[in-house]
């Protein structure tokens, strides 16, 4: 009987799984993932972080083989191509998140970036077209959500950012298919590319976290051309003794690849996000909002308000005083304190200036976040909020938020949501003609002869 591992249900997976077999609401699914990761990309291109990433590029030079999205009309080698594009992805905070099913896990990973820049690259230097590009990422994106929950929850204990850790294999496996490697080539790229997985949750709220997901895509491609070549890894490089899952984690659970790839597919439950910030923490936004709007809160009015949720919110959002827009992605009391000053926390109150302001940073000091057991013991899958608001005149409002928050499976963005969304985002670097030709292009991407057009659909002088 042949023996049966996880390394090789995804080479399997990946060699041999065809367009004609995704469903319809897949395909779809898959088409709203990649424009909010084109729309995000563009977003963080002219961030700080994107434009230190770019000189590192430009020092770098090479063949001007695929585009980086956004100004400039700049040409690199596929990998750093992919890794300015994963990066400007993730700049802003503001890419798709995949939540748990299970109690023992607060956040799987970012799933989007890595498979898309790597591919988009790959994709546009081979002349692939929409339809390969919309399989390899598919095949990509599910392989990597598979091995986030396959691994131990340790390996988030422990500190490490699955976005890259597991991200490097999405983008590997992406740029694996593209390149129509045989069984063999791909099980190498594995095994490279486990040695290539880092990235460390300390860096959260500095440009590193970024840099997390470009250096997932540029690895991956790195690590299936290196293996294209005939560069040999460990055939069981993800589940043997001293790899991939034991070394990172301590064990994994082979149930959750072996027999669940594809079924169902892990796209149709993606979150995508209506705050660039953790995701972790939009239930916490969502509940402020609501309270007010119905209560019609001033900020002259607060007292202070006590947001209580569970410590693995708390744990990823961990500044108790947000100094920069960095920082601010991850502190609960300054995303309250811009629901109460504006009634809302996008990408025009993410940025240095309003976080400094002495507006913000007053409000933020009356805003205590606190972990509760009672919530804790709900699981680390659920997000549960309770805020309590005191008010000058002596009212004290409270309320418990636990229904499905915006953009998430159980509340999902429309398809008007997601074009506003998208338009936001992209206003920085396209007109409105070019937005709306892109949302087009991506919409019918099956269609599309060659992938380095919605590239070149996304690069503007």
């Amino acid at each position: 009987m042949e023996k049966t591992n996880c390394t090789e249900e995804l080479v399997r997976f990946v060699t041999e799984t065809q367009y004609a077999g995704f469903p319809a609401e897949v395909l779809s699914a898959a088409k709203r993932c990649i424009l909010d990761g084109i729309a995000v990309i563009l977003a963080g291109s002219t961030e700080p972080c994107s434009r230190i990433v770019l000189q590192y590029v430009r020092s770098l030079a090479g063949r001007r083989e695929c585009a980086i999205l956004g100004k400039g009309k700049f040409r690199a080698p596929a990998p750093l191509a992919a890794l300015f594009n994963g990066t400007a992805g993730h700049a802003m905070d503001f890419d798709d998140s995949l939540m748990p099913q299970t109690p023992d896990r607060a956040v799987l990973l970012h799933p989007t970036l890595g498979p898309l820049a790597a591919g988009l690259a790959v994709g546009e230097k081979l002349g692939s077209s929409g339809r390969d590009f919309l399989t390899a990422f598919l095949v990509g994106f599910e392989a990597e959500c598979r091995i986030s929950e396959a691994i131990h929850p340790d390996h988030w204990k422990r500190g490490f950012h699955t976005s890259n850790t597991v991200g490097v294999f999405g983008a590997a496996l992406t740029a694996a298919r593209l390149m129509g490697l045989t069984s063999e080539k791909v099980r190498n790229a594995l095994g490279i590319a486990a040695s290539m997985a880092s990235g460390l949750m300390v860096n959260f709220g500095t440009m590193v976290k970024p840099l997390h997901a470009g250096r997932a895509a540029e690895s991956g491609i790195a690590s299936t051309q290196m293996a294209g070549l005939g560069y040999i890894a460990h055939p069981e490089a993800l589940e043997g003794p001293k790899g991939f899952f034991h070394a990172f984690a301590g064990g994994f659970d082979i149930n959750q690849i072996r027999g669940r790839l594809g079924r169902p597919f892990s796209v149709l439950r993606v979150s995508i996000k209506p705050y660039p910030c953790g995701v972790v923490g939009h239930p916490i936004m969502d509940g402020a909002k609501s309270m007010a709007v119905k209560h019609d809160i001033r900020p002259e009015e607060v007292e202070g308000v006590i947001v209580a949720t569970g410590s693995h919110v708390l744990n990823l959002l961990r500044y108790q005083k947000a100094q920069n827009e960095l920082q601010a992605k991850f502190c609960v009391p300054f995303q309250v304190a811009s629901i109460i000053l504006r009634r809302r926390a996008g990408v025009m109150e993410f940025t240095d200036d309003f976080v400094r302001s002495p507006a913000t940073q007053k409000m933020m000091g009356r805003v205590e976040a606190v972990a509760d057991p009672a919530i804790d013991a709900l699981g680390m899958d659920k997000t549960v909020t309770r805020i309590e608001i005191r008010l000058r005149d002596g009212r004290v409002l409270q309320e418990e938020f636990s229904k499905p928050y915006r953009g998430g499976p159980g509340n999902p963005f429309s398809s008007e949501d997601l074009e506003e969304k998208f338009n936001d985002c992209v206003q920085r670097v396209l007109k409105p003609p070019q937005a709306a030709r892109l949302r087009k292009a991506v919409a019918s991407l099956e269609d599309m002869d060659s992938v380095g057009t919605l590239a070149k659909m996304a690069t503007v002088p």
